[in-house]
């Protein structure tokens, strides 16, 4: 048995219960992890809304999209029917474990996304459904090896902030040389902008509150307080010659407005924030539940691993909360100013 957090009905975190679930034992592809750091996003709460769907079949809708923790079971290899009752655990196979070899006396152990797993490695999930939680079994291809420089929390919270951040780079083609201006630049997803974009060689101008300068410094950018004369302030920062992309991580009509007035070319804005007036003005918008943008964000996974084993791509963590407190966390979260990213720990 393990607890998950769940939203029985529609709505935002208040319609969130905390209950007593059975974790399945792992099928042919599946792990099972014993979470010790789940990563919090605002689209855990928006995702539970009938906003997003009111279907009936999707209730219970399980929360949290990515965790950290440690293999407790591996099931059989996809396709291997002999071994397909057969799982890895803490306890019967270690001895499998331990040798690299089966599930089951009959057949081949799954691998995880970046190869191999045995119980007890410490790994990385995402996308996964129902993170919130003290243990979850998971598509093997959604596990990844966790680097040993990387806290649990910090682990947890590299993917969808990650991954959110290399789409918007990616639709927008920047690269070497570009002037880019980041709306949001301290908040999760523009720090990982802030960090990808001057990797490719870009110059990275973020949006920010004059209190979080020195993060949008920290990360490789050159901070900027929105508000009053936010374009004319950054055609001075650039000698008067604008901006080549603009990324909105905010959704405000001020980033929108900015953006349309500093960026020749509308291919090269990009919300994730405002898609209804973005769809409108004919600028790019990318979310996880597009095909193309999952797609894409499935396939830099691992080079995100990399980076943040080598400390190129840095996950600040404000807070931690115990797993049972997951609310007052999402109000911290929906707030709007935590600071840096949050975690859950069981």
């Amino acid at each position: 048995m393990a607890m998950h957090w769940i939203a029985p009905r529609f709505g935002g975190s208040e319609v969130f219960e905390y209950v007593e679930t059975d974790v399945p034992a792992p099928a042919p592809g599946e792990v099972t992890i014993a979470v010790r750091a789940a990563g919090m996003n605002p689209a855990d709460s928006k995702h539970t809304t009938a906003a997003a769907g009111d279907d009936p079949s999707r209730l219970p809708i399980a929360i949290g999209y990515e965790v950290a923790g440690v293999l407790t079971a591996i099931g059989a290899a996809p396709g291997d029917d002999a071994a397909s009752g057969g799982a890895a655990s803490e306890g019967a196979a270690s001895e499998g474990a331990a040798s690299g070899g089966a599930a089951s006396d009959a057949g081949a152990r799954t691998e995880i996304a970046s190869g191999g797993g045995a119980v007890g490695d410490e790994v990385i999930a995402f996308r996964v459904s129902g993170g919130y939680a003290t243990e979850i079994t998971v598509p093997a291809a959604d596990v990844f090896a966790k680097p040993p420089t990387l806290t649990f929390p910090e682990a947890a919270n590299l993917f969808l902030a990650g991954s959110t951040a290399a789409d918007m780079l990616r639709v927008t083609g920047v690269g070497e040389g570009d002037r880019v201006l980041v709306h949001g630049a301290s908040g999760a997803v523009g720090v990982s902008v802030l960090q990808q974009a001057a990797r490719l060689g870009a110059r990275v101008i973020g949006t920010a509150s004059a209190a979080n300068g020195d993060v949008v410094r920290r990360f490789g950018g050159e901070p900027v307080v929105y508000g009053d004369d936010l374009a004319d302030r950054v055609r001075a920062m650039t000698g008067g010659g604008g901006v080549d992309a603009a990324f909105d991580c905010v959704g405000t009509d001020e980033a929108m407005d900015v953006s349309l007035e500093l960026v020749a070319d509308r291919g090269r804005i990009v919300t994730i924030a405002n898609a209804s007036r973005g769809r409108r003005e004919g600028v790019r918008t990318v979310a996880g539940n597009d095909p193309e943008s999952a797609r894409f964000r499935d396939s830099v996974r691992q080079r995100l691993v990399d980076l943040a084993a080598a400390g190129e791509l840095v996950v600040p963590v404000a807070r931690t909360f115990p797993l049972s407190e997951a609310r007052a966390a999402l109000e911290l979260l929906e707030s709007g100013h935590p600071g840096g990213k949050l975690a859950l720990e069981p």
